[in-house]
C-alpha cells in the first residue's frame, strides 16, 4: 500500500491501524480553481494526489491512499501560516468561534477510484492575545493548516468541543478509511 502523503500524523495513523505503507508524497499544483468551494477543492486535491502517485509508482495490485486536509472559517481557507504574524491572525479569527476541518480522501485500487470528504466542526475557546502568543512560541502551529494541531501538547487546550471525527482533524478519518478499504475488498 502506498500513502501519497508525507504527513507524519497520517503515516502514524495508517501504521497504528496495521497498514504497512510505502510513503510517496505527491507533487501536484494545489491552487484552487475559480469558484471552487473548499470541500470540492479538498476532494479534488486528494484525487489528484492519488492518481499522480498511482500512475507513476503503483505496482500491480497495490492500493494508493491520498488525503488533503483544509481548515475553513466562514468559507475562507486557512492554510499553513507563513510566519508568526500570520499564525496570530488565524488564531485570533478562530478564537471563540466554530470552524470546519475537511479531509478529502481518495483510494485507488486496481481500476477503481473512490473518494470522499469528511467534515468536522471544531469550536475554539475564547483566546486572549497572551494565550495566542504563548502557543505560537511553542512552534506547534507553524506547519499546520489553521495554525493549530488538535493532537499537539498545547493545541489540544484551545479546543472547547468538536462535532465529528477527532482523527479527521488530525488529518485522516482513519475509521472511515479502514471501512472504505474493507468495502472495496468485499466488492472485488
Amino acid at each position: 500500500m502506498i500513502l501519497a502523503s508525507q504527513s507524519p500524523r497520517r503515516i502514524d495513523l495508517m501504521r497504528e491501524a496495521g497498514f504497512d505503507v510505502r510513503v510517496i508524497p505527491a507533487d501536484i499544483d494545489e491552487t484552487a480553481l475559480p469558484n471552487e468551494g473548499p470541500f470540492e477543492l479538498v476532494e479534488r486535491l486528494a484525487r489528484a494526489k492519488a492518481k499522480a502517485v498511482a500512475s507513476e509508482y503503483r505496482e500491480q495490485g497495490e492500493t494508493v491512499i491520498a488525503a488533503d486536509t483544509i481548515v475553513t472559517l466562514d468559507g475562507k481557507l486557512l492554510g499553513k501560516p507563513v510566519d508568526e504574524a500570520d499564525a496570530f491572525q488565524m488564531l485570533r479569527e478562530l478564537s471563540g468561534r466554530t470552524h470546519q476541518v475537511a479531509t478529502g480522501v481518495c483510494i485507488v485500487r486496481d481500476d477503481s477510484v473512490r473518494s470522499f470528504v469528511d467534515i468536522t466542526d471544531v469550536a475554539f475557546y475564547e483566546l486572549d492575545d497572551s494565550e495566542i502568543e504563548r502557543y505560537i512560541a511553542t512552534g506547534e502551529p507553524m506547519d499546520k493548516a489553521g495554525a493549530y494541531g488538535i493532537q499537539g501538547t498545547y493545541g489540544r487546550i484551545l479546543i472547547e468541543k468538536i462535532d465529528g471525527d477527532f482523527y479527521n482533524v488530525v488529518g485522516l478519518p482513519i475509521a472511515k478509511v479502514v471501512r472504505a478499504l474493507k468495502t472495496d475488498e468485499r466488492s472485488a
